[in-house]
């Protein structure tokens, strides 16, 4: 009976021997591992930048004197459109800055200043606006599921005194951040 017990307690020593010995990892193993932490750390970027956050260089001065030429903007895509907010959205094939003015539904007026629904909106703009040169016509009511955008630099047409409303679907987003790269 007792060999048994011996042969028993030496199984159990083989064991915890067997379990003990590290396992000798080879260079192709840490290299698979740092290939599929890359992979995940690439695709958890691509996923924020696609559905979260968007980057974009300003290229004009439309949202002048907020954003300059040549500054860096992070757009939050998951944010509520309010009015006042700088936007950033897409019009021919190009990504344009611009500030909400109003919702579709609204109606909007450019004569001595700016009104939606009749009533004149408080804003700090340093450029005056004006509908001459404009393509639509004023009072201009707003398409559902779009939005009404001027650019900060009002002399600039290009924005909804000529493309009209500009659907919900071309807007990427709320700037959040700016980070200015000339004139620092």
């Amino acid at each position: 009976m007792e060999t048994e017990i011996v042969t028993t307690e030496q199984k159990i020593d083989d064991v915890t021997k067997k379990t003990k010995k590290k396992k000798k990892r080879s260079a192709k193993y840490y290299l698979i591992e740092l290939l599929v932490k890359i992979g995940i750390v690439g695709l958890v970027l691509w996923g924020m930048l696609e559905f979260v956050v968007m980057i974009s260089v300003c290229h004009d001065n439309t949202a002048y004197p907020m954003i300059k030429d040549g500054d860096f903007c992070l757009t939050y895509r998951l944010a509520e459109l309010r009015q006042g907010d700088e936007i950033t959205y897409i019009k021919d094939d190009k990504v344009r800055l611009g500030r909400i003015i109003a919702f579709g539904g609204d109606t909007v007026d450019i004569n001595n200043g700016v009104s939606v629904n009749g009533l004149n909106i408080a804003e700090n703009v340093v450029y005056s606006t004006d509908s001459q040169g404009s393509d639509i016509e004023f009072p201009y009511k707003i398409p559902e599921n779009c939005v009404f955008v001027l650019n900060d630099y009002r002399s600039d047409l290009s924005d909804s005194r000529t493309y009209g409303g500009i659907p919900l679907s071309d807007v990427k987003g709320v700037v959040v951040f700016i980070m200015r790269r000339r004139g620092i």
